[in-house]
């Protein structure tokens, strides 16, 4: 006789994809304290932002990632064809975003690093270790779109135009090595050394500021600006991580630095989304809806 033992997931790989993806946005979001970022403890910089809002668009974009997932699943190839349904899935995405915040700019970055991340996973998902999907990913960030605004109109690509650095976009094309050589690794390590998994999650947050060049940052303050996170976050790091006294005494310090410059790292807080996304991707993929057991 066999035992059924039920394990509630989404019917398709799309829908559980596009649910993990809603889920690290709301993880990112709830996790404190971050530097000048919105968490459960306050704003952040920001004075047109809040958790609320955070949550709220997060879960507006579930449909906008399963649609992505859904449109690579159906490709033969990674091609022109399924990079263009990608963006103008990811520009109808942020409508919905921008319809439900009430104009506010919540996650324009995130829906590009994730879209193209639940493509890349939703394409081969027998595929899926971080390496392999962020590899896909940049193939697909690489591959024109003949329909994107020519207009260089979001403050990250100006800040990239006017500082001559590269944005969001090089990032994916590079196949997210913020991720997959700092923040994945940080933590990784953070829990092999006992430091807690929202204290890892801080570490791994800590080792991409260290390394970005955040175009929220710059947008907002400049050079300054960008010397701040990235100075003190390698503190951070030196001093032990989140889960040291002098790590926390550091993260204050970085936060009060932030806040004095109204420097809100929203580039790092996408990519420590994508980063949660590819840590749980092979488990989420991997495991059965019905377990039978003899």
């Amino acid at each position: 006789m066999r035992a059924l033992t039920t394990v509630p997931l989404p019917s398709s790989i799309a829908g559980q994809l596009a649910d993990l993806a809603v889920q690290v946005l709301i993880d990112e979001s709830d996790l404190s304290p971050k530097p000048g970022l919105v968490d459960r403890r306050s704003n952040g910089a920001h004075t047109d932002l809040n958790l609320g809002l955070m949550h709220s668009s997060a879960y507006a974009l579930r449909q906008t990632f399963q649609d992505m997932a859904e449109a690579a699943s159906a490709a033969k190839d990674l091609d022109q064809s399924l990079r263009e349904t990608l963006g103008q899935l990811g520009r109808k995405g942020e409508s919905v975003m921008l319809e439900n915040t009430g104009g506010v700019n919540t996650h324009r970055g995130a829906i590009w690093a994730l879209g193209l991340l639940t493509a890349a996973a939703a394409f081969k998902p027998e595929h899926c270790s971080p390496a392999e999907v962020a590899h896909r990913a940049a193939l697909l960030a690489r591959l024109p779109d003949r329909f994107a605004p020519k207009a260089q109109n979001s403050h990250g690509l100006r800040a990239c135009a006017r500082y001559g650095l590269p944005g969001a976009r090089e990032q994916a094309q590079a196949g997210f090595p913020a991720v997959v050589r700092h923040g994945l690794p940080q933590l990784l390590k953070s829990r092999t050394e006992g430091s807690g998994e929202q204290n890892a999650r801080l570490d791994a947050l800590i080792a991409i500021m260290a390394v970005l060049p955040d175009t929220c940052v710059l947008h907002r303050a400049g050079l300054e600006g960008l010397d701040a996170l990235q100075q003190g976050a390698q503190v951070v790091l030196v001093q032990g991580g989140s889960a040291t006294l002098a790590g926390r005494r550091a993260l204050r310090q970085l936060d009060d630095a932030l806040l004095r410059l109204n420097a809100s790292p929203g580039g790092a807080a996408d990519l420590l989304a994508a980063t949660l996304f590819l840590d749980r991707l092979e488990f989420r993929l991997h495991r059965s809806a019905i377990l039978w057991k003899p």
